[in-house]
């Protein structure tokens, strides 16, 4: 859910503990969960959850992404979202009946039997690692046989539109390349926002989380990189995860 409050609005909401004479909570926004479910057994299909509960309204949820690998796009019938308006349900609940939903497109057992390797991770609160670069060994071989796979975010400015006008000036997109380290390699473009897709709220920044490479035979040509989406909430900025897949040397 999109908060409407506006920039003023928002501001006087974090600075009124600080003005206020007794200690009161520090606001924060909300920063989902990630679990990365795996690959599907021909790596044509990488999935993943987030789930936490709902800044502003309190309410659980539970997002699943299912994305071809070869065309990073999400397969038909996702992402598959729930949330569940009942301050009284828990996270576990929206979990189920969104796994539910997700076994009829790929079974967790399949996917869990073919997680594949988690290459390197930051999670939001890391703050020694760059955000926008990220260089791993695709597997855990000493000493390596693969070459290392390196990629770079850089965040892009979009103006506001829609719902997120009047909310804040600019809109963060991003382009991800991935480098060749060998001599004479080039730079692969992985992906470049040319508008920001209103399923992203009202972003204001990103980090590379992480990399996820797909066990061998796929592996390590096949990998995603998971990415952190920063948005403007309504208690402080929220944390939602996106997923670019890659495949192929």
């Amino acid at each position: 859910m999109i908060t409407t409050l506006t920039r003023a609005a928002f501001a006087a909401a974090i600075a009124a503990p600080f003005a206020a004479l007794s200690p009161a909570p520090a606001l924060a926004g909300d920063a989902a969960r990630l679990n990365v479910l795996g690959f599907s057994a021909d790596a044509s299909i990488f999935a993943f959850e987030e789930y936490g509960i709902q800044d502003g309204s309190g309410f659980p949820y539970a997002n699943r992404f299912y994305i071809d690998t070869a065309t990073d796009t999400f397969l038909a019938g996702t992402p598959i979202r729930v949330r569940l308006d009942d301050e009284a349900a828990d996270v576990a609940q929206a979990r189920a009946m969104a796994r539910d939903q997700g076994e009829a497109i790929v079974g967790d057992d399949v996917l869990a039997d073919n997680r594949g390797w988690l290459a390197g991770f930051n999670a939001v609160t890391e703050r020694s690692a760059d955000p926008f670069v990220m260089t791993v060994n695709p597997r855990p071989v000493f000493p390596p046989i693969d070459d290392p796979i390196e990629v770079r975010l850089e965040e892009l400015g979009f103006v506001a539109e829609d719902t997120c006008a009047g909310v804040v000036d600019t809109l963060a997109g991003f382009r991800l390349v991935a480098i060749d380290p060998t001599p004479g390699g080039t730079t692969r473009l992985l992906h470049e926002d040319d508008r920001v897709p209103a399923s992203r709220g009202c972003p204001l920044g990103y980090r590379i989380g992480g990399i996820q490479v797909a066990d061998h035979p796929h592996g390590p040509d096949t990998y995603a990189v998971l990415i952190a989406v920063r948005s403007y909430g309504f208690e402080g900025p929220d944390h939602r995860w996106m997923a670019v897949t890659v495949t192929g040397p």
